[in-house]
């Protein structure tokens, strides 16, 4: 995995003045969309070569935290695909990252459990993402960061409540073609 000193070097600058854009003031789409490639620039940096990017860091973060044992569980979570699910898991378990096991209570499903390298992984991962997203957020102090990422988890946790069922991936995908679209038309 090849390492990011300019993610690294761009969270230790002093955040910029924030800049009136009067144009785009009440535009949430723009602001959504301008933002959410800035997140997925940093995190590919941040990430590097960790097998399926994002959706491999996801999918592993929650087998370290041991909360959705299957594939299944970690599919409806995340909201992947379960047969997009297999394939995911596959490169992580060729990456030495997690292990299948047999599930002790039913022997027809397997267990995705993390292997000592995957949680090792996982905090360097870590590290280097909290490192991206402050980068991101740069424009805003610790406490309006904070408050952000409240705000955000409330309101994906309310869209997912009311029926948004399609794969995440698949939305940021379809929005970001959109918003690049708009944004050279």
């Amino acid at each position: 995995m090849r390492t990011s000193t300019s993610t690294a070097d761009a969270a230790s600058r002093p955040a910029p003045a924030p800049v009136a854009d009067p144009e785009h003031e009440a535009d949430l789409g723009w602001s959504l969309g301008m933002l959410l490639r800035a997140y997925q620039d940093a995190l590919g940096h941040a990430i590097g070569d960790l097998p399926q990017g994002y959706r491999g860091y996801q999918v592993l973060r929650e087998v370290v935290r041991g909360d959705r044992p299957s594939q299944l569980a970690l599919a409806t979570h995340l909201g992947i695909d379960r047969t997009v699910m297999t394939y995911l898991v596959d490169d992580l378990v060729a990456a030495d990252l997690v292990e299948r096991h047999l599930d002790a209570d039913d022997r027809r499903r397997r267990r995705v459990v993390a292997t000592t390298r995957g949680a090792a992984v996982l905090t360097d991962l870590e590290r280097r993402v909290t490192h991206a997203e402050q980068s991101v957020l740069g424009a805003l102090d610790a406490a309006e960061r904070d408050l952000f990422g409240s705000l955000v988890r409330r309101a994906a946790c309310a869209a997912r409540e009311i029926g948004v069922e399609r794969d995440a991936c698949d939305v940021v995908q379809e929005t970001v073609e959109r918003v690049g679209a708009s944004t050279r038309a």
